[in-house]
């Protein structure tokens, strides 16, 4: 583990030029560089972004870039507003509140059509319910 520590801080005193190359001190260890990278080529990325600071990742172009960029942030956000809304307004009935208020003014107009209280003391009508005999 020792060796492992000595390696690591060799590696780190070297200058970056020298750490691809396996010349150097005999305690160094030569790391593997990451396949297609080349010392003397930059990313992609890192070009653009240089070329164009308010680079957004869309083109290299930096007219193309914000323009596309525009465009799917007016989608993207187009797309959550509409398609929420419409997913919110058709969700269900949650609880049955609203099957429960119509339910209530329907029957409000039919005991106000038959000339009934709109509110009485019994639940059921006493006179449709079977009652035991009276002994």
């Amino acid at each position: 583990m020792a060796a492992l520590w000595r390696a690591l801080r060799a590696l780190r005193a070297l200058p970056a030029g020298a750490r691809g190359r396996s010349a150097g001190s005999p305690g160094a260890v030569a790391l593997p560089r990451p396949l297609g990278a080349d010392a003397h080529e930059e990313e992609p990325m890192l070009v653009a972004q240089r070329k164009n600071p308010d680079y957004h990742g869309f083109s290299a172009d930096p007219d193309a870039d914000v323009l596309n960029m525009r465009a799917a942030f007016l989608a993207g956000i187009s797309i959550a507003i509409v398609l929420g809304s419409v997913f919110v307004h058709y969700l269900p009935d949650h609880g049955l509140q609203q099957w429960a208020r119509r339910e209530a003014e329907r029957l409000v107009r039919e005991r106000e059509r038959r000339g009934e209280p709109l509110l009485t003391s019994n639940y059921y009508n006493p006179k449709c319910l079977p009652l035991p005999p009276s002994e």
